[in-house]
């Protein structure tokens, strides 16, 4: 039996957290997509139940998507998990700083619905199962 594929998406902004669930739905990409409102939310989600790929906007009130990716990297069950920025900020700059605070890729808003779903598929692909 295949294992569906788990995501987790922390973002503060629920039209985008829309966005990406209807995105996923309409190409039925089969995932698991669970949101998570903060970045110390999805800090809890994640170690509660670590998941295949972990979707991070990088502008946040209070914590915000960088400290946030420092910190899961800081656990052991986590640091295998890529983080992929998915984020407005689009410089080179931003680009470099989430990559520093161990993301493992970056996507820009607005969202290019047609190339987003093979890029959640490309991260995924990464991911091995654990019949590997």
């Amino acid at each position: 039996m295949p294992v569906i594929p788990h995501i987790l998406y922390i973002e503060d902004n629920a039209d985008n957290r829309t966005l990406v669930r209807r995105i996923l739905l309409a190409v039925g990409l089969n995932v698991v997509l669970e949101e998570a409102v903060s970045a110390l939310d999805g800090i809890n989600r994640a170690l509660i139940a670590p998941p295949d790929l972990i979707l991070i906007d990088l502008s946040m009130p209070g914590m915000d998507g960088l400290e946030a990716t420092r910190r899961l990297r800081d656990h052991e069950s986590l640091r295998e998990v890529p983080i992929v920025a998915l984020t407005a900020n689009v410089m080179e700059a931003d680009r470099r700083r989430a990559l520093d605070a161990g993301c493992d890729g970056y996507i820009g808003k607005p969202i290019d619905v047609d190339r987003f779903p093979g890029e959640i598929m490309s991260y995924l692909k990464k991911v091995r199962s654990p019949h590997d």
